[in-house]
């Protein structure tokens, strides 16, 4: 395996050199997986007969640096986006016009969480901080550890994961902590920006050792926890089987994917697995119709049958170049990688129709639709880029 090299280098480095704690020993592996400078270099980019011509709508920018991930979050016609400087904006959707841009006074570590009246962002060291949609102050709270991911609000909560893999309930009124669910979990784990799902009063959320786990959202204890990727292996490294992306709701069924492990359906009701493929993925999946879209960990991107995992095709021209979670937007699938290019497939074959680069950073994980055929995509140095597909 690709990657598995690169974690093995990491590895051999880090008992030769004796670095202590396990905390330093994961953030060592994190850095293999995410960092800049992959062991195998990214394939070169092929000539493609463009059919199609991504455009660049507007782009704003936002301080930023390579440490975290963002992703904006959108209400209605408006857009939030953050940085790790602590800039906090909100853009008209349209024109890409700030209506607004603070400077939170925090060094921020996740994306936006979005509610209804709210937005909320998370800090490097463990500070869930809340602002009404005109960018006031309404409440600070500090949880366990770093927050990684953007909070998810729902149903009255802000639920948010932080570094050290507990699950914390807060009021999204008033900041106060309802509840906190933990779990053990193997004595190594990737660090990630994973985050959670919430529907039906039920919370559901991947761990380490391949683990999906379903909370109940009122009062934070457990409902099933089941095995979607087994690890394998010897070493700890090759044992890594963390869920490190957030599951995807659809129906009565969810479906996660794991680094190092599989791509599971998994019945909501009564917990049973429906189908499992040996796919691994670092940056997750996206539901689109019938179609899950999935980036492999060395670059392919898969199209599989929602109801059976069955390949629809498999497009392996991108490898090496650390790609995002694809987005499937009707007859298109949109997906970003290392340099700053942003590729449009087609959904039936898989096939190159167009490609754009919007600057030379690697773009973040998540691409965000916000029209049929649009979507914000937010890159590494805090850039934020509105594109339409024509």
């Amino acid at each position: 395996m690709i990657l598995f090299r690169y974690l093995l280098l990491a590895l051999l480095s880090i008992s030769l050199l004796a670095c202590g704690p396990v905390k330093d020993f994961t953030d060592q592996i994190s850095e293999a997986i995410v960092g800049q400078d992959p062991i195998d270099p990214p394939v070169p980019l092929k000539e493609i007969k463009a059919k199609l011509n991504p455009k660049i709508l507007w782009s704003a920018k936002l301080e930023g640096d390579a440490s975290f991930e963002f992703y904006p979050g959108i209400i209605g016609d408006e857009a939030y986006a953050a940085s790790s400087d602590g800039s906090l904006a909100k853009f008209d959707l349209k024109s890409g016009k700030a209506i607004w841009k603070i400077n939170t006074g925090e060094k921020l570590s996740g994306g936006v969480g979005v509610g209804v009246n709210e937005i909320t962002v998370g800090t490097s060291t463990g500070l869930l901080v809340a602002y009404d949609l005109s960018g006031k102050l309404l409440w600070k709270t500090r949880l366990s550890s770093q927050i990684l991911s953007a909070p998810t609000i729902h149903e009255g909560l802000v639920i948010v994961r932080t570094s050290d893999n507990l699950i914390h309930g807060v009021n999204v009124k008033d900041g106060l902590k309802k509840w906190t669910f933990s779990r053990v979990g193997p004595p190594l784990s990737l660090r990630s920006s994973v985050g959670v799902v919430a529907s039906d009063g039920v919370i559901y959320a991947g761990f380490p050792g391949g683990k999906l786990a379903a909370i109940r959202e009122d009062n934070g204890s457990l409902l099933w926890e089941i095995t979607v990727a087994q690890p394998k292996g010897v070493t700890e490294i090759e044992r890594a089987s963390d869920v490190t992306s957030s599951p995807v709701i659809d129906g009565l069924n969810i479906y996660t994917v794991a680094y190092q492990g599989k791509i599971a359906a998994v019945d909501r009701v009564n917990a049973r697995t429906l189908w499992s493929r040996d796919i691994s993925s670092y940056t997750g999946i996206h539901i689109d119709g019938a179609r899950i879209y999935v980036s492999h960990t060395g670059g392919a991107i898969y199209s599989l049958a929602l109801e059976s995992g069955k390949t629809y095709w498999r497009q392996g021209d991108l490898l090496n170049r650390k790609l995002t979670t694809p987005l499937g937007m009707g007859d298109y699938v949109a997906v970003g990688d290392l340099e700053g290019y942003i590729h449009i497939l087609d959904k039936e074959t898989g096939t190159f129709l167009g490609r754009i680069q919007l600057d030379e950073e690697p773009v973040m994980r998540r691409l965000v639709e916000f029209e049929t055929g649009k979507f914000l995509a937010q890159t590494r140095n805090g850039a934020l880029y509105a594109i339409a597909i024509q």
